[in-house]
């Protein structure tokens, strides 16, 4: 199924999005990615189409996206420095 998905044009299988979430008011999640991809802790990456609206390139007829809860133990780098740890911005 994942295969096929992919293979559904030629942008599906590219990444078409990336936020982190900072609504820290949220502390449930609802099981509507729309309004869960906002709460503070988590980041959200999508495969398939991109928000031209927001700057995107990448066109498909899928936007496939996914949800991870950075609160325990999450840490994100950027140039080998570690800017996200345990769902906040680290302050400098």
């Amino acid at each position: 199924l994942l295969h096929s998905l992919l293979q559904t044009d030629s942008g599906a299988s590219k990444f078409g999005e990336v936020a982190i979430g900072t609504n820290y008011g949220i502390q449930k999640f609802t099981r509507n990615m729309l309004f869960d991809e906002k709460i503070g802790g988590t980041i959200h990456m999508a495969l398939g189409d991109s928000m031209p609206e927001a700057g995107g390139k990448n066109r498909s007829t899928i936007h496939w996206d996914m949800l991870c809860d950075m609160r325990n133990g999450g840490k994100i780098y950027a140039d080998g420095e570690l800017f996200y740890e345990d769902g906040h911005f680290i302050e400098r």
